[in-house]
């Protein structure tokens, strides 16, 4: 049962809290069943040290014009706290002042790496803590036109001998282990391929050695917007299609389920499927909402398909 917020608790956003001159339509959200007030989209969910973070696209915008990131922490899934504005394309990046979207993170020794999209570059700027402020690093990581399809949705896989791995793209997939600075990769260590359908935000992580790779078809302004799945031996395949992960449940109101993110909770095998959908009751491609469901692996090795929920989780898991 979801408790009453107090208004301390910064899933309530105050306008006046927007960096810059950006007006934020976040604010105005009607409340649903989004455990987050307000339009965002394209989470990237993970954990550190027993916390939750969440650092999403702030959505709402006309052709998804924002320019800042947030982030939000949680111990429960259900209540967060809005830590602000991590980063502020108009102020923060000289390279790029608008297009904020579809972040991820990753830490390695002690820092913490921002991978995110700005213009149809992929950037990262580099913090001390989880929550900022972030430094850019001075350029793109991933230039408009280095590779084929656009340079979006970053993700990021880390391999069990401590490989991390950059995943991105949006008509083709893009992967290459990234340096030991996590700014910098070998341009002839990419791997270029076309998942099943594939639109956009590729999505690896690893259980009992097995890799499954999640990823998004459609357009988000589509209502059969919607994850498929593959599975593999391999980070680099050959990859086992598995069909429909996530998709619409349009009887209860709930379309346009996408862009994903999957995040083990520590000490267990329970885990969690982050993505957003058309706000409800009234949303559309920009007008999106987070939402958090529980991820079944089964004993063969696959994933049972995801129900979308009016209800958030709420942590620990029963």
């Amino acid at each position: 049962m979801r408790q009453e917020r107090d208004t301390n608790t910064a899933h309530i956003l105050a306008s006046d809290e927007v960096a810059g001159s950006e007006t934020n339509p976040a604010a105005d959200a009607q409340r649903t069943g989004s455990p987050i007030q307000g339009f965002y989209a394209d989470p990237d969910l993970t954990v550190f040290d027993s916390q939750y973070f969440l650092y999403p696209t702030t959505d709402g915008f006309e052709e998804w014009v924002g320019t800042t990131f947030r982030v939000f922490t949680s111990g429960d899934l259900v209540d967060w706290q809005d830590r602000g504005v991590i980063l502020d394309l108009s102020t923060d990046v000289s390279w790029a002042s608008g297009q904020a979207w579809a972040p991820a993170i990753s830490r390695r020794d002690g820092k913490y790496y921002f991978y995110f999209t700005a213009e149809s570059n992929i950037g990262v700027a580099v913090s001390d803590s989880p929550t900022g402020p972030f430094v850019d690093s001075g350029r793109p990581l991933v230039a408009d036109g280095d590779f084929s399809g656009r340079a979006i949705d970053p993700s990021i896989f880390r391999d069990d001998d401590g490989t991390f791995y950059l995943i991105w793209g949006n008509g083709d997939a893009h992967l290459v282990p990234l340096e030991a600075d996590m700014v910098s990769f070998a341009p002839e260590n990419v791997v270029t391929w076309t998942p099943t359908d594939f639109r956009e935000a590729a999505w690896v992580h690893k259980r009992n050695g097995i890799y499954y790779l999640s990823w998004s078809v459609n357009d988000t302004r589509d209502a059969n917007y919607r994850v498929l799945y593959a599975t593999s031996t391999s980070l680099h395949g050959p990859w086992i299609d598995h069909g429909v992960l996530l998709e619409k449940d349009e009887g209860r109101g709930i379309i346009a389920t996408g862009h994903h993110s999957i995040v083990n909770i520590p000490g267990s095998d329970e885990w969690v499927i982050a993505y957003h959908r058309f706000g409800i009751p009234s949303g559309d491609g920009f007008h999106r909402e987070v939402e958090f469901d529980r991820l079944h692996h089964t004993d063969d090795g696959l994933i049972e398909k995801v129900s979308p929920s009016l209800q958030s989780l709420r942590l620990p898991l029963s």
